[in-house]
């Protein structure tokens, strides 16, 4: 091993291997049992994955796919892919076949981890249409192979490895700052997704900005629940790891409360929707309580926003507020708390807007979040909350290193260490995103306010233009309505419209829960949303929410659906942002019953 600089990731992640040699470094769930790995363990997968891949004698710099949910071999591979001096090519695990074929053949991947069944026989699907395919490797021991010569599993792809591996040497050795580390392809809301180029250099820029700001160490716990193949959690996850603190994956995001209560994790990535559940789990249950607990639970968020408030602004917290406080947090919030384990720390939060009532809500309990803005294009993180200072609103300021302008029309302009070098094979693509100054062009509109912190208006591309000639700003609606209980996923219609409409997916549980309690009867679904009474509630609970829009921005008319949006049905991305073009498309006929007539 040389004598690299300590940025280089791999530097990192093998110096923490020598130094933290038989502490945890990840856990993982195995037959409903979290299992421990210690870090000489951990270095020996993730070397022997490399000795494994290089048999195939790969040049340097070849891409590598990896097709999996969260699981241990998700990282021993993309780190090995890393020592390699290969690229990794994550596919979000919900990926269509169709759409892991195009990412496979622009970017010539010779071999393709695959994590479950259903990765698998999308992969066996497109292998004969990906010409560069030579190698499936399947993580889960029990998948039947189905005869495939192709195919191999995880444990017998590491037997193949030599205990002695002469390239891997060379590669380790001759490793570059300016390597690609990665092509992560940004799933887009229209046309085909773009591959972004990271290299070390970049994620050095991030992790470094995140050691200026943000401690953990080996005695922190972190719960890894968003996908890696996004940028947020897995440059967090690397962030972890060469910090030493303990990764715990978990490969079904479904289990996240038991998992919460095991792991009782000290750290969390989570986005926008993981809090508004929390939140309207608690409205749900506040609505069924006694006037005295209403009372109670009242009160105690009184006196933590009181507490909070004189935090942010760095005020001196006088003692009997404090006392109160922790009154408040032995009645009310530690019950809250201790459904996310009740030992959270801090969580960044990030992926969309967050609403700023949910915001100050989990911070009012005393649980951190640390509201920030990002995208792949920047490895993630461009601006965050600090510990004191923020901003309700806002999405923080700019991490050290990283500069925040405004451009024409509002547009948000990211130059720094951190932004990407292109979009693979699109030069095209790439200089539109850059201006002459080398400024990143966002496609985020915003403002940046007297206190330096970032405010997010809108999506530049997805501003709608009413007949009228007024401008609406879709996702503000959206996340404005979408805290509501009742609702689980909310698409605006507007452009070319002469009123705002909007098909709305209701959260069934609530829902179901409500129409027991008024005794509705109905056979599923369908017949429950089309039910006047239920109409007539979503009416006048939209018309309360509503208060705070101005006129020409609030929903006129509504359709209830009977179903999700769905990622399978290219309805909205991995990361859940909503495809527009195809739900106006799929949805025509509904949208064009809410126009037919004024309400």
């Amino acid at each position: 091993m040389n004598d690299l600089p300590k940025s280089h990731l791999i530097s990192q992640i093998r110096d923490r291997i020598t130094r933290n040699a038989s502490q945890t470094a990840i856990k993982y769930c195995d037959n409903e049992q979290w299992q421990s790995m210690t870090w000489h363990q951990f270095g020996e997968k993730v070397d022997q994955t490399s000795r494994a891949l290089l048999t195939g004698d790969l040049p340097v710099q070849s891409n590598i796919a990896i097709w999996s949910q969260n699981m241990p071999e998700w990282t021993f591979t993309d780190l090995a892919v890393l020592q390699a001096r290969c690229v990794s090519v994550p596919i979000y695990a919900t990926s269509t076949a169709d759409q892991a074929s195009y990412i496979l053949n622009e970017t010539e991947s010779p071999v393709l981890f695959v994590g479950e069944e259903a990765q698998y026989l999308s992969a066996l699907e497109i292998l004969g249409e990906c010409p560069h395919l030579k190698l499936i490797v399947v993580f889960d021991q029990t998948i039947d192979l189905r005869g495939c010569i192709n195919a191999i599993h995880f444990n017998q792809f590491l037997n193949i490895a030599p205990k002695r591996s002469p390239l891997l040497e060379e590669r380790l050795s001759s490793r570059c700052m300016d390597d690609l580390y990665t092509l992560i392809y940004t799933s887009g809301t229209t046309g085909q997704p773009k591959g972004v180029m990271l290299d070390f250099n970049s994620l050095a820029s991030a992790l470094e900005a995140h050691r200026n700001l943000i401690h953990i160490d080996h005695t922190d716990t972190s719960l890894c629940f968003l996908p890696l193949s996004h940028i947020f959690e897995r440059a967090w996850s690397f962030y972890a790891l060469s910090m030493g603190t303990t990764n715990c994956y978990l490969s079904d995001p479904k289990g996240i409360s038991k998992a919460l209560s095991e792991i009782k994790p000290t750290v969390l990535c989570a986005v926008p929707r993981f809090y508004e559940k929390i939140y309207n789990g608690v409205q749900n249950m506040l609505q069924q309580s006694s006037f005295t607990k209403k009372l109670i639970f009242n009160t105690a968020l009184k006196i933590g926003n009181a507490h909070m408030d004189l935090h942010r602004k760095g005020k001196t917290i006088p003692g009997w507020l404090q006392s109160l406080n922790g009154i408040a947090d032995k009645m009310v919030f530690g019950k809250i708390k201790a459904k996310l384990g009740g030992r959270i720390r801090f969580m960044p939060c990030g992926g969309a807007r967050i609403d700023d009532e949910i915001c100050r809500f989990f911070h009012a309990m005393g649980i951190n979040v640390k509201v920030g803005y990002g995208m792949t294009e920047t490895t993630a993180t461009v601006t965050c909350f600090r510990d004191t200072g923020y901003e309700f609103g806002s999405c923080g300021a700019p991490l050290p290193g990283i500069q925040v302008k405004i451009g024409e029309g509002g547009e948000i302009l990211v130059r720094g260490g951190t932004v990407m070098k292109g979009y693979y094979k699109k030069p095209e693509e790439t200089a539109k995103t850059f201006d002459s100054e080398g400024w990143l062009k966002t496609g985020d509109a915003g403002l940046i306010d007297e206190n330096g912190q970032l405010r997010i208006t809108e999506r530049i591309k997805e501003l709608m233009k009413t007949s009228n000639g007024k401008y609406i700003a879709p996702q503000f609606i959206e996340g404005t309505l979408g805290k509501d209980r009742f609702i689980e996923q909310i698409a605006i219609v507007a452009d070319a419209k002469h009123y705002v409409s909007a098909l709305i997916v209701p959260a069934f549980e609530a829902l179901e829960e409500h129409a027991h309690s008024i005794n509705l009867k109905y056979e599923n679904k369908k017949e429950l949303i089309k039910n006047a009474d239920i109409q007539a509630m979503f009416q006048e609970r939209l018309d309360k929410i509503q208060d705070e829009l101005a006129k020409f921005e609030r929903v006129k008319k509504f359709t209830l659906l009977p179903r999700e949006f769905s990622i399978e049905l290219g309805e909205i991305t991995p990361t859940l942002k909503l495809r527009r073009k195809i739900i106006m498309e799929r949805f025509r006929k509904e949208i064009e019953a809410m126009y037919k007539s004024n309400r």
